[in-house]
């Protein structure tokens, strides 16, 4: 599995991962060059390293677990502070019955083991998407999308429940049926989870709240994937300022589904600084907040807009 680390400005270290595997090959590549006045001096080694995970997630919850775990240990040993799983990380069943079947609530069997497992390795967890058994399940049968962050004791510090329901068929890819940040050692996050990458005033009200760092855990489809997945993360990472985090589902699942993969960082300047090849794995990247903020205050694109005109986010002008 190949993944970057940010060295700032101008290159990135390619690590050459496997699950539970020691690094097998280091190398240089350069990444985009940023304006001069922008860059960084901090040295990467001081930066918050966090760690994106690609998984193919299939009906067996046992199996899907043992893989997160083995990539969460391995995000740990190499010295992250938080790592992000996708949605979906759970399982992801055959049919509607068998996603009903599976299903848990957030204190079921599951989420305690992702505690136990944030504990032992003393890092913070994404979630990216459980199939959550609401408080209403035993009149509705109905289960939420929800993206579930813990820190390094196993406590859920936030939720989310997907905002957007993917609810489309494209021809060739089959059927989808599907607020504030939160202070991490990485930054502050903005939850969202997949389909939530369309609608840019999600995004920026994020940002407008203080987010620093967008994460979009995924699923996306093989046929939508390659058209839309690296513009929509770059387009919301550049328009918001943010790093933006979307750790993805990868592969195939079983005989009715297959998903994209190239989980991503991108850079508040919208640069890839990190990505996943094919197959499950990991890859890392240093957040700058540093940069972060000379490139808000060099670029201060929220202060420029101008709601008097087009309305503020979604709303319109009367």
């Amino acid at each position: 599995m190949l993944g970057f680390i940010t060295r700032p400005p101008h290159q990135l270290l390619s690590l050459l991962l496997c699950p539970g595997l020691r690094i097998l090959r280091l190398s240089v590549h350069c990444a985009q060059p940023r304006p001069r006045a922008m860059a960084s001096s901090s040295s990467s080694w001081e930066l918050p390293l966090v760690a994106v995970c690609q998984v193919t997630s299939t009906p067996d919850k046992q199996q899907n677990f043992k893989t997160c775990a083995e990539l969460v240990r391995e995000a740990a040993r190499l010295g992250a502070c938080l790592a992000f799983l996708p949605e979906a990380f759970d399982f992801i069943a055959r049919d509607p019955a068998e996603t009903l079947r599976l299903s848990e609530p957030l204190g079921g069997n599951l989420l305690g083991e992702y505690t136990q497992l944030a504990r032992e390795c003393g890092l913070w967890l994404s979630l990216g998407g459980f199939h959550e058994r609401g408080q209403d399940w035993e009149q509705t049968q109905k289960i939420y999308n929800c993206h579930v962050l813990l820190n390094s004791k196993g406590s859920v510090v936030a939720t989310y429940r997907k905002t957007h329901l993917c609810d489309v068929e494209i021809p060739g890819q089959g059927p989808m049926r599907e607020k504030s940040p939160v202070d991490t050692p990485a930054g502050k996050i903005g939850l969202a989870v997949c389909y939530d990458m369309r609608f840019p005033e999600l995004s920026l009200a994020l940002a407008q709240a203080g987010a620093e760092i967008l994460t979009y855990p995924s699923a996306f489809g093989s046929v939508t994937g390659p058209a839309h997945w690296e513009v929509l993360l770059r387009a919301r990472a550049i328009e918001t300022q943010c790093y933006v985090v979307a750790a993805a589902q990868c592969g195939r699942h079983h005989e009715k589904r297959a998903s994209y993969g190239h989980s991503m960082v991108v850079d508040p300047w919208g640069t890839v600084v990190a990505r996943c090849s094919e197959g499950p794995g990991l890859c890392l990247a240093r957040i700058n907040l540093s940069y972060l903020r000379q490139l808000r205050q060099h670029l201060p694109v929220f202060q420029h807009r101008r709601p008097d005109l087009y309305g503020n986010l979604s709303h319109p002008v009367s």
